[in-house]
C-alpha cells in the first residue's frame, strides 16, 4: 500500500509539473508584429516647386529620383510599393498602414509620371501659402489644362516657371486666390 501511495504522489506531482510547463502553450496567443522601416534617406537641398497632377488635389515634387507627394497638409513618400508619411518634404517618414493612405494617392492617374515639358511649375513659397485656399475653393475645377491632363499638345504649353493665376498669355491675375503679385 505504501508503494501504491508512493506511485500516486510521484504521477500526481509529475501531472502538475507537467500542466505548469505546459500552461504558457495552452493559453498561447498568435501575435504578428509587422515593422517596416523608413525609406532610405533623400533630402532635398532647398525648397522645391510642385506641379499638380492633372484630376487632383495632389502635388508632386518634380524632376527627383523619388516619389514624393503632397495631399491635405501632408508630404507622403512611395517607396518599395509602401507608404510613408511626414511634416516636410524631407521627412521624417512614418509608415502609413494601407487603409490610412488617403484614396487621392491610390487613385493616382495611371500616367502621373509623365509631367510634360513646360508643365506648370509652381514655385514652393506660393505652393506653401495658397494650396489650403486652392483645396478649398476647389481652384484647380476652373483650370482648363487641370481638367484635361497631360494629354493636351505640349507644344502649346509655355508655362515653365509659371503658377497658378499666371496663363498662357496674359499676366499674372491681381488677387487671385491670394497669389503673390510681382
Amino acid at each position: 500500500m505504501k508503494d501504491l501511495l508512493k506511485r500516486s504522489l510521484v504521477v500526481a506531482g509529475l501531472c502538475c509539473v507537467l500542466s505548469i510547463a505546459l500552461l504558457p502553450l495552452a493559453i498561447a496567443q498568435v501575435r504578428v508584429d509587422v515593422r517596416v522601416g523608413p525609406p532610405p534617406s533623400y533630402r532635398i537641398a532647398a525648397a522645391p516647386p510642385v506641379v499638380v497632377i492633372p484630376g487632383t488635389y495632389v502635388y508632386v515634387i518634380p524632376n527627383i529620383d523619388t516619389d514624393i507627394f503632397f495631399c491635405a497638409g501632408t508630404w507622403y513618400r512611395l517607396n518599395e510599393g509602401r507608404w510613408f508619411s511626414g511634416r516636410s518634404y524631407n521627412g521624417p517618414w512614418l509608415y502609413v498602414p494601407d487603409p490610412r493612405v488617403p484614396r487621392a494617392l491610390i487613385g493616382l492617374p495611371p500616367d502621373w509620371r509623365q509631367i510634360p515639358p513646360g508643365w506648370r511649375r509652381i514655385p514652393y513659397a506660393q505652393f506653401k501659402k495658397n494650396w489650403a485656399g486652392w483645396e478649398r475653393d476647389r481652384y484647380w475645377d476652373k483650370d482648363r489644362d487641370w481638367r484635361e491632363g497631360w494629354h493636351g499638345k505640349p507644344e502649346e504649353r509655355h508655362d515653365e516657371g509659371r503658377g497658378p493665376g499666371e496663363e498662357r498669355g496674359r499676366g499674372p491675375e491681381r488677387g487671385d486666390h491670394g497669389h503673390e503679385r510681382e
